[in-house]
């Protein structure tokens, strides 16, 4: 498996001479095979690395937020019904 490397830099992009976000910048090593999985992904979906990589980036992160939604919804309903035993 390959190593994951991360450099951040800050830069500000500019747009029409105004300072716009602040942008983070990330240098991540991928092994060969996933590397050319998502070179084959950008080809067919017309977009570029970072587009690709902030989108899997952003439905990871909301996929774990949704996952720690719905344990403590279920851990609330089961304190609901069993109010009697403690939690484990």
């Amino acid at each position: 498996m390959g190593t994951l490397m991360i450099a951040m830099r800050t830069t500000k992009k500019r747009r029409n001479g105004v300072a716009a976000a602040t942008v983070k910048r990330v240098v991540v090593d991928f092994p060969a095979p996933l590397f050319n999985r998502m070179e084959c992904a950008i080809a067919e979906l017309v977009t570029n690395r970072s587009e690709l990589i902030r989108r899997a980036v952003e439905q990871y992160l909301e996929t774990l937020q949704q996952a720690k939604l719905e344990r403590e919804l279920a851990e609330r309903i089961y304190c609901q019904r069993f109010p009697s035993l403690e939690r484990l």
